[in-house]
This record gives structure tokens, sequence and C-alpha cells, in this order.
């Protein structure tokens, strides 16, 4: 059973991107460091390519890799094949289970999210990685915090 929060993290173009290739194609001063402010003390999920543009586990945080290789290990991390292994992995760790990308991993996390929190890039950069489209009627916006280069939102899902 997931943990009973399951909060997807992202920042996301104006126009859907939020990759090209394993890069993140826009680099905004400060976005990093509140990407780590809201994930420090959780279990992070995230797919293989991610995990291996990061290189490595990132500290306070534990770390669950979603990949298909059924041979692939890291030290330090947990790995999972499926979203409901890597989503009960998360469950049994400390603190909340933040999605933390790529594209595949939040679509297969989408229905399982309880929040998000959406970075959404007043950019349109070329890319090839989008994040999932999903329903906002299902989803209420609990707060806003603007900033020039972007607009950081908190979404929870209705019940």
């Amino acid at each position: 059973m997931p943990s009973e929060r399951v909060v997807m993290v992202a920042a996301v173009a104006e126009n859907g991107v939020i990759g090209n290739g394993p890069d993140i194609p826009w680099k905004i001063p400060g976005e990093q460091a509140e990407f780590k402010a809201i994930t420090m003390g959780h279990t992070l999920v995230m797919g293989r390519t991610t995990f291996e543009s990061i290189g490595r586990p990132l500290p306070g945080r534990t770390t669950v890799v979603l990949t298909k290789d059924k041979t692939w290990s890291y030290d330090g991390v947990l790995v999972a094949h499926d979203i409901d292994s890597a989503l009960a992995l998360a469950a049994g760790e400390q603190g909340d289970t933040v999605i933390a990308g790529g594209a595949q991993v939040y679509e297969a996390a989408l229905p399982f999210a309880t929040e998000q929190v959406i970075t959404r890039v007043h950019l349109e950069p070329v890319g090839d990685v989008v994040y999932p489209p999903f329903d906002e009627t299902e989803w209420v916006e609990t707060k806003r915090e603007p900033h020039e280069a972007y607009d950081r939102v908190f979404l929870s899902r209705r019940e």
C-alpha cells in the first residue's frame, strides 16, 4: 500500500515540456534548492533515466528507482520493477512518497497521487519529454507561490 500522501513534484513548462532527453531545458536560480526543501526527509520514486541523470542518491532522502531492467542495481537505492512495487517500497520508508519523474513514472503514479506540486515555468522550450495530462477538475489549488520565472502551484485531489 502506498503511504497516505503520494506527491508528484515536477517543473513543467507552459507547453508541457519537462525535459529534453535526459536534460532539463532551463536553468532557474534557486528552483533546485526549492525542490530540495520540498523533498528533504521523504522518499523519492523516480525512473532509472532520471536517477542516472542525477548520478547519485540525493542526501537526506530515500530513493526508489523504477526500472524494467531486472539486473540493474545501485548502492544506496531501492529498486522496483513496476509502480505498485515502487509505491509499496516507498510506503515502508521515511516521510511521504514523492514522485520525481520522468514522464513514464509520472503517468504511472498519477492515479495514486494525492497531491501535486507543480513548478509552472514561464517558458516554452524545445523538449521531447512532457508531463502527463490530467483532469484539472479532479484537483483543487491549495496554494500558489508566484516567482518571476515560474509559479509553484500546490494541488490536492478532490475527495
